[in-house]
């Protein structure tokens, strides 16, 4: 700030050809100096474009308090017209048009509508006509109130005639000065300013320092000469202009210095530790220019400049003199492990200093690696290890070695694991491992290393088990051995420890052998081996003959080292024979014989054929009637092996026999005879 006290200025004016001139009789302005006036910046851009510099009550206190002597309808205090609405376009947004709307509602709709700050139209309006401290006023004055369409040189356009058409068009005028079409004064860059209208008064080389600066020449293209500026209160020689000297007299009377030095405005969107470093993004901008500024990064205490030019709509939306340029998004390496003291600054261009955005301690995402060695197993000579591994210097898979005694394997740990991106998302997924290393028989210890790989930190052990290499014969058992008619089924699991292939069985019978595989489904065999899988169950089945015998199982060893295993025995009594039956009843009566009961042959459970002869002379029919009694007894042949025959006859004395016909091994079997007389 300025470091001498400004005192305020109140004055009556009346109109020049370049500007209000301050007349009669005006208070000595010994706090505000001339030498003060800087022709390359009058206004800062921050000042000028703001939307939301004064409410529409802020407005109407100040016209009341600067126009209290003015009575009429006219005056700006109490001044309402019927206004229009006007479309939004290139440089103000939509204007929404009311009956009997007050100066000040105008002036506040405006304000936000262009973007122009409703204290740079008070002073506007008071340095062309007065009309913010005008005793009266008439239609006249109030036509070409901002003097808007009124060049030094010509009479005033008709087109922007009227209060509202001068505040709008002129607060859309200024906003316009900034969008690239006018040159003349580009900022940044020097100009040859005018001290009056009168060419040979001569003129001066001005570097334009901001938008808005420039924006008050093209509204008003001259300077004050030294006259206009030893006599604030006044009027200099015939040289001297005083349009944009007033402009700085009223602002610095009523609202403080315009050229106020303005600080960088930034705003942070990211600020956060990443994976061996730390990410900030945001936007950042010096009001005193639209040029992209420096912000300054520092961790701990090492600091790294950057350019805040990224483009952001959203900055130049809000601040449409300003720019989007002024984004930033910048991922800076960490230099230690622990904690991290992070501080951003928006560095200053002109008048200001710079600006310390924040400056916090966050956790630091570096270090060495961190993980697990989840399991280790062993199946068919083979070790398989599983775990997870990450540096937390970087989101990048990193190298894992695994010891198998002191043998190492080297490898990247990059399968997924949705689990750890769960835990960890700012590193992702791909940190898992599962690798397999051939091993022989026996006990071994197994270690596995995260790799440090990135930053800082060392390298770290994930963890060590011991795991035993099965290899060898076969494994298994003999779970069961059940008979069934004519068949025997032995039952159980087997695999060779050297493979994970299904292995083949062998089931003998006495001295009769069967050839099977162990490629059944075996849930348990899967869950108690889980590196072998669940297809090592076996069933093999085979025809029996009459009597006891002796079932045993082996495993066949297929890989080396090992032999074939024997699994173990069961004795077993076979359901083969010749059949078995009964007669339940054979009787003679109006010239047939029936004959009932039931039979069946131990080799099948089908139902079999029974032979009827009659004196000698047969006839061949099958048992095939539902018994239930029968198969309450034998269930495992079920019920339908009873019999019930019908057979003509002629009268007398008969010979009845029935025979049960054998099937598989045995043979036929008499059942039993009866003699009838019919």
């Amino acid at each position: 700030m300025l470091a001498k006290a400004r005192k305020v200025l109140t004055a009556l004016v009346v109109v020049g050809l370049v500007g209000v001139v301050l007349t009669a009789n005006p208070p000595a302005a010994t706090a505000l100096n001339g030498a003060d006036f800087n022709p390359g910046y009058i206004i800062s851009d921050a000042q000028f474009y703001a939307r939301d510099a004064m409410s529409q009550d802020e407005i109407q206190s100040f016209l009341n308090a600067q126009g209290g002597s003015c009575q009429d309808a006219q005056c700006l205090r109490s001044l309402h017209l019927d206004t229009p609405s006007v479309a939004a376009e290139e440089y103000c947004s939509a204007y929404a048009g009311a009956a009997g709307e007050s100066a000040a509602s105008i002036i506040f709709k405006v304000q936000a509508a262009c973007n122009i700050s409703a204290k740079v139209i008070l002073v506007t309006l008071q340095k062309e006509q007065a009309l913010v401290t005008r005793s009266s006023t008439s239609d006249a004055i109030l036509r070409k109130a901002m003097g808007m369409g009124c060049p030094d040189t010509s009479v005033c356009d008709a087109q922007y005639y009227g209060f509202f058409n001068q505040v709008y068009a002129a607060s859309r005028q200024f906003n316009r000065y900034n969008h690239g079409s006018f040159t003349w004064y580009k900022v940044g860059g020097t100009s040859n300013v005018q001290y009056s209208p009168t060419a040979s008064c001569g003129s001066s080389q001005v570097q334009i320092k901001n938008n808005a600066t420039a924006a008050l020449y093209y509204y008003t293209p001259y300077q004050p000469n030294a006259s206009a500026l030893a006599n604030l209160g006044g009027t200099g020689d015939g040289c001297g202009s005083y349009g944009n000297r007033n402009f700085w007299v009223f602002y610095n009377s009523w609202f403080g210095p315009p050229d106020l030095a303005a600080s960088p405005v930034a705003n942070l969107d990211v600020f956060t530790a990443v994976p061996g470093g730390i990410r900030v993004a945001g936007w950042a901008f010096d009001p005193d220019t639209s040029n992209s500024i420096a912000v300054h990064i520092y961790i701990n205490g090492v600091g790294t400049a950057i350019l805040a030019n990224n483009i952001r709509p959203d900055v130049g939306a809000a601040w449409p003199a300003i720019g989007s340029a002024h984004g930033f998004d910048v991922t800076l390496p960490t230099t230690k492990e622990g904690p991290q003291q992070v501080c951003v600054y928006g560095i200053n261009v002109g008048p200001g200093g710079n600006t310390q955005v924040t400056c916090q301690t966050l956790p630091g995402m570096t270090g060495s690696p961190g993980g697990v060695l989840d399991s280790v197993y062993a199946v068919a000579g083979v070790i398989t290890a599983t775990g997870w591994t990450f540096d937390p210097d970087t989101s990048a898979s990193i190298p894992v070695h695994l010891y198998v005694d002191s043998i190492g394997t080297a490898f990247v740990a990059d399968d997924a694991r949705s689990d750890l991106a769960q835990v960890y998302p700012a590193y992702g997924a791909a940190h898992g491992y599962t690798r397999s290393v051939k091993a022989s028989p026996g006990v071994h210890t197994v270690c596995a290393y995260g790799i440090e790989s990135a930053g800082l930190g060392t390298n770290k052990q994930l963890g060590c088990k011991s795991v035993n290499v099965a290899g060898g014969s076969p494994i298994g058992v003999l779970d069961a051995v059940y008979v069934n008619p004519g068949t025997i089924t032995a039952t159980g699991w087997v695999f060779d420890p050297d493979t994970t292939a299904s292995t083949p069985v062998h089931v003998y019978s006495d001295a009769s052998g069967v050839v099977g595989a162990a490629d059944q489904p075996r849930a348990d065999v899967g869950a108690a081996y889980p590196g072998y899988g669940g297809q090592h169950g076996y069933s093999v089945t085979f025809a029996a003959t009459p009597g006891t015998h002796t079932v045993c199982s082996y495993g066949i060893d297929i890989v080396s080292p090992g032999a074939n295993r024997g699994l173990g025995c069961r004795t077993i009594t076979a359901m083969s024979g010749s059949p078995i039956g009964v007669i339940d009843s054979i009787s003679a009566a109006g010239g047939s014989i029936t004959a009932a009961g039931w039979a069946y042959d131990p080799d099948t459970a089908a139902s079999i054929p029974v032979h009827v002869y009659v004196d000698g002379v047969g006839a061949a029919y099958t048992a095939p009637n539902p018994r239930a009694d029968f198969g309450a007894v034998y269930p495992a042949y079920g019920p339908n092996h009873g019999y019930y025959l019908n057979m003509a006859t002629t009268p007398g004395t008969h010979n009845v026999c029935v025979y049960g016909i054998n099937i598989g091994p045995g043979s036929n079997t008499l059942i039993g005879c009866k003699t009838v007389t019919s």
